[in-house]
């Protein structure tokens, strides 16, 4: 089973347990977190027909897809965990909202098929840890992306109030070194954070550090970081932004558009006058 199942295999069972609709904290399903963001860049973004047509890699609960598709969005949303496309599914007809929902895996959706105006990650992303495997999103939406489209991302970014570059792990084996990062976790300076647990017999993805087994769990960049990534993997950030609940929010399109990037910071009322 791969690092990112189980966790969130146990979240969406319990959000369907307690009856719940989002696993946020201090969020609801109207109030998703990516919400603020999207409010800001949707009415800038240009699109060439009516009804443009969205993927949503990592939906959940399908918060945002339904927020998508109130706004006269297209909206096709996937998640790898059946449990979450069962609540997106029954929380979009109770709203009367045609999403078409469907499990599957982003790393593994092939790179033929259907073509988006707009691909959207809200939060999803920094649960994608490994080179090989974001190495596997970008292509798949490079893919499926129109050259003239937008891929919205919302992501977590490196905390730096739990971050302690002084306290290093050096692995005996490999001398790769780790830093401390929150309660108990170790973090590579490539922004790989993992976290202990108790043996590698269900989780093929876990490594030894130090004698004991730690499984890959999140990909914490700083937001200059992120960009740069994203710029390696043939995109053009158009617009990039950080905020203090320590989330990054991105605005990209294929490197094979040529526009003038918005500096983080300027034009923080109008923050995107020039994307369209």
């Amino acid at each position: 089973m791969k690092y990112y199942y189980p966790e969130h295999i146990a979240v969406y069972e319990k959000i369907k347990r307690e009856g719940q609709k989002v696993a946020w904290r201090g969020a609801d399903f109207e109030r998703f977190p990516s919400r603020a963001f999207l409010e800001k860049a949707l009415p800038q973004l240009c699109f060439s027909v009516d009804g443009p047509e969205v993927l949503e890699y990592g939906c959940g609960t399908g918060a945002s897809a339904c927020f998508l598709a109130k706004r006269g969005f297209k909206v096709d949303g996937m998640d790898l965990i059946p449990t979450a496309i069962e609540l997106a599914k029954r929380f979009a007809q109770e709203q009367n909202l045609n999403v078409y929902f469907q499990v599957q895996d982003i790393c593994e959706l092939p790179h033929k098929g259907k073509t988006y105006d707009m691909i959207v990650d809200s939060f999803c992303l920094q649960s994608i840890v490994t080179d090989a495997d974001r190495n596997k999103v970008f292509a798949v939406v490079r893919a499926r992306l129109k050259a003239e489209g937008y891929y919205l991302i919302s992501t977590a970014l490196l905390d730096e109030d739990a971050y302690y570059p002084e306290q290093t792990v050096i692995d005996v084996e490999t001398g790769i070194a780790y830093n401390r990062y929150g309660d108990g976790d170790l973090r590579t300076e490539t922004g790989i954070v993992y976290i202990p647990v108790e043996d590698s017999d269900d989780y093929p993805d876990t490594i030894k550090i130090d004698n004991q087994w730690y499984l890959p769990h999140r990909r914490h960049l700083t937001l200059a970081d992120l960009k740069s990534e994203l710029g390696a993997a043939g995109f053009s950030v158009l617009y990039w932004e950080g905020d203090r609940a320590r989330s990054g929010h991105m605005i990209c399109t294929l490197d094979t558009v040529t526009e003038t990037p918005i500096e983080y910071g300027e034009l923080v009322t109008a923050i995107m006058v020039s994307i369209c």
